[in-house]
């Protein structure tokens, strides 16, 4: 199993990238995550990866953090999803904003990723419930209140507020704030 590359960046024409290892070039497909944070062409990059074998083909995944790689391990061990579908979920949210779904159960954040749709959104929500804290990804407002939070947080997207924004906003609000208290709280944060 190939489980790392230390090479030379040759291409990066999303999802593709294409590392030159000591002669022999490997391409690999990254999520846009690990796109973004990739070095200049003929720079030096070393990227963790995931090698799948198939009957038909033979794949290889890179990832620029073992919390990418191992979020994406997770990915794959939900019924339905597969590699391209986990590595379409990467790129669509940040792994915080996924850890952050699956702990609200919020399915309309995980259903604005292309490819997953309602029944795909709600498999994944039940499967990751427990595995996140297992995998040591852990929501980072795990203290509040599961349903003020959403409560806040479906407000202010109905307010005309983006995910991210509301999502932030969220983040800030005191542990024991009520629905009301947060969703005031969360429009002064967000009038600033």
């Amino acid at each position: 199993m190939i489980g790392r590359l230390n090479g030379i960046l040759l291409e990066k024409t999303p999802p593709l990238v294409l590392i030159d290892c000591n002669g022999v070039g490997y391409e690999c497909e990254v999520p846009m995550s690990t796109f973004y944070n990739l070095p200049a062409i003929g720079e030096k990059v070393v990227m963790l990866t995931h090698f799948v074998v198939r009957e038909d083909a033979q794949l290889l995944y890179g990832f620029g953090s073992d919390q990418e790689r191992a979020t994406f391990r997770q990915l794959l061990k939900v019924n339905g999803i597969g590699a391209k579908s986990a590595l379409s979920i990467l790129s669509g949210l940040s792994i915080d904003d996924l850890v952050q779904a699956v702990a609200m159960q919020d399915t309309a954040m995980l259903t604005r990723v292309p490819g997953v749709g309602k029944k795909t959104a709600e498999r994944l929500l039940l499967e990751l419930k427990d595995k996140f804290t297992v995998a040591g990804l852990s929501p980072s407002n795990s203290n509040q209140p599961k349903s003020a939070s959403s409560d806040v947080l479906n407000a202010l997207i109905s307010l005309g507020y983006n995910e991210r924004e509301a999502l932030a906003a969220v983040k800030l609000l005191p542990a024991d704030a009520t629905v009301a208290e947060g969703i005031k709280l969360a429009l002064k944060s967000l009038s600033k």
